[in-house]
């Protein structure tokens, strides 16, 4: 059996797409089976710091482990979908190196910006000059997500289509 569990755990560490040390996962798999455990024995699910008390672990470090051990997650992955307009992981990263850096300036997309209306320009400005996600830009211009998401998608069709 221990020969068994030991394969297992060979197979599972060698074959995820992000290497993480085995004391982490270790320490992961504890806290697993713990709260496992103490729900079958309590009848309701334990909080960290009582699964922190069981291993000998500090809330942070168990906290640490499972979050390296959660397997990635694509940024064009679908988070929510309302009457086919889809929300997507990237949409709720904001970008905090373009406030700074600007780089999108320094390509020649002045003339194709010039050819939006100024709605759309707008979130554009927002969303890939200044970082922000398609929340942030419809809480600061008093419109859904899903009207932030299908104009970003036309100012960034028309400029495509002025670009190629």
């Amino acid at each position: 059996m221990p020969m068994i569990i030991g394969e297992i755990r060979r197979y599972l560490r060698d074959n995820n797409s992000i290497r993480v040390s085995r004391s982490l996962r270790d320490i992961a798999y504890k806290a697993i089976s713990a709260k496992e455990q103490m729900t079958k024995q309590n009848l309701r699910e334990p909080s960290l710091s009582e699964i922190s008390q069981e291993i000998g672990v500090s809330t942070e470090e168990i906290t640490r482990a499972l979050d390296a051990i959660q397997s990635p997650v694509s940024l064009y992955e679908p988070v929510y979908t309302e009457g086919g307009d889809a929300l997507y992981v990237m949409d709720q990263i904001s970008d905090k190196k373009n406030r700074e850096d600007n780089w999108v300036e320094n390509l020649s997309l002045s003339e194709a910006m010039r050819r939006l209306p100024d709605r759309e320009k707008n979130i554009v400005h927002l969303r890939f000059f200044e970082g922000k996600t398609q929340m942030e830009v419809a809480e600061e211009i008093h419109i859904s997500q899903a009207q932030v998401s299908r104009l970003e998608k036309n100012a960034l069709n028309t400029m495509k289509n002025y670009l190629a």
